[in-house]
């Protein structure tokens, strides 16, 4: 009889992460690529802040295409040639540009004479309010804060110079960015589909054409972006200068242009741009003016607030008013200025292109073989 085989036991493997409630391992893998993503989210900010010189101009350039695009398109449809209609659009914009600019300095220049007159009796009427007024300064008391004023103005000299010329450089950097702009736009509205399919060459081929269509929905949102911020700019500009002509404001033309231009930064820009003219009508005409002048800003931004932002910017874009603000206090916190005129359209263009991505109504992906995608 032979002796019972002896059975090995079974040796007990112990995964490390058994122990951890799923909740946890699931929370774990969430933070640690929400991490990679905060990464290379401040490393491509801060490749942008290096390289800012060429990245705004070129942000700018297509955001102008965006605008000049579909021009171009309207053109081509009717056989003219491409190089043609480039020009056409370019010569046109540029054209339209210089002469806003040449009108809207010209009414400054009139303007300013008068402003300077308004102001002056202004301040005399703050000057006897101090004297006669329940403060009962005396003339001495506001003399000496004047030279006060005026000798912390001689001991800031050397800052006052610095500036000025921080200024020249700074004009010298904006004409090399605007020449900048101008060349890259040229090539944008002749051979925009070219440079893209020049960019899709980096994808890989089995997911081109989910690439292309997204990148194609991201510019027709950047697109209508760019197209309903104008309209509404325009609409905020002429109620705001035609309110301000009204009251007799002097500047009224250039503070309806500054208005025009601060409806580019949605929501904040218009605000503050009509809290100028305010300050203006309050400085130059008096608090009854100022008054009137408030009045007429709060219900041009109810207009746009409740009227042309859902109509028009929100099909555009599909983005919720809160997404905007951050958006605009987070690009205004990196960037300045330019980073609030940017954050929207950016903000825009990843939404749309990431909703496209995400969708399974789109064009099947395409197989190894099939050639790059044509953009419309």
């Amino acid at each position: 009889m032979s002796a019972p085989r002896q059975i090995e036991p079974t040796p007990i493997r112990r995964d490390a992460d058994e122990p951890i409630p799923y909740g946890i391992r699931v929370s774990a893998a969430l933070a640690w690529r929400m991490l990679v993503i905060a990464g290379a989210l401040v490393v491509l900010g801060y490749v942008a802040a290096y390289f800012a010189t060429v990245v705004i101009p070129i942000a700018v350039a297509l955001l102008l295409s965006a605008l000049m695009g579909p021009a171009v398109k309207a053109l081509v449809r009717w056989r003219v040639p491409k190089w043609a209609a480039t020009t056409v659009v370019l010569v046109g914009g540029l054209a339209l540009v210089i002469g806003v600019l040449t009108s809207v300095v010209t009414a400054f220049i009139e303007g300013v004479p008068d402003l300077q007159k308004q102001v002056t009796q202004s301040l005399e009427t703050i000057r006897d309010w101090l004297i006669n007024g329940p403060l009962h300064l005396k003339q001495e008391d506001i003399t000496g804060y004047i030279n006060q004023a005026i000798e912390a103005l001689k001991a800031n000299t050397s800052v006052i110079t610095s500036g000025a010329l921080s200024t020249a450089a700074t004009v010298g950097e904006i004409l090399t960015g605007f020449l900048l702009v101008l060349f890259t736009l040229i090539f944008f509205l002749h051979d925009g589909q070219g440079i893209w399919r020049g960019l899709l060459k980096a994808v890989p081929t089995r997911i081109r054409n989910r690439v292309d269509v997204a990148g194609s929905k991201g510019f027709d949102s950047l697109s209508a972006y760019v197209k309903a911020t104008v309209l509404v700019a325009v609409v905020d500009a002429v109620g705001i200068g035609i309110g301000l002509i009204a009251v007799g404001v002097p500047l009224a033309i250039p503070l309806a242009a500054l208005v025009f231009l601060g409806a580019f930064i949605p929501i904040v820009g218009g605000l503050l741009a009509g809290t100028v003219a305010v300050l203006v009508a309050l400085v130059a005409n008096g608090f009854v003016s100022a008054l009137i002048v408030l009045v007429i800003v709060i219900a041009v931004m109810q207009l746009e607030s409740h009227v042309l932002q859902p109509l028009l910017l929100g099909k555009a874009v599909q983005l919720h008013p809160l997404a905007v603000v951050v958006a605009i206090v987070g690009g205004l916190a990196l960037a300045g200025l330019v980073g609030a005129l940017l954050s929207v359209p950016v903000l825009a263009v990843i939404s749309a292109a990431i909703r496209s991505l995400s969708s399974t109504r789109e064009s099947p992906v395409l197989a190894e073989t099939t050639e790059p995608a044509t953009p419309d």
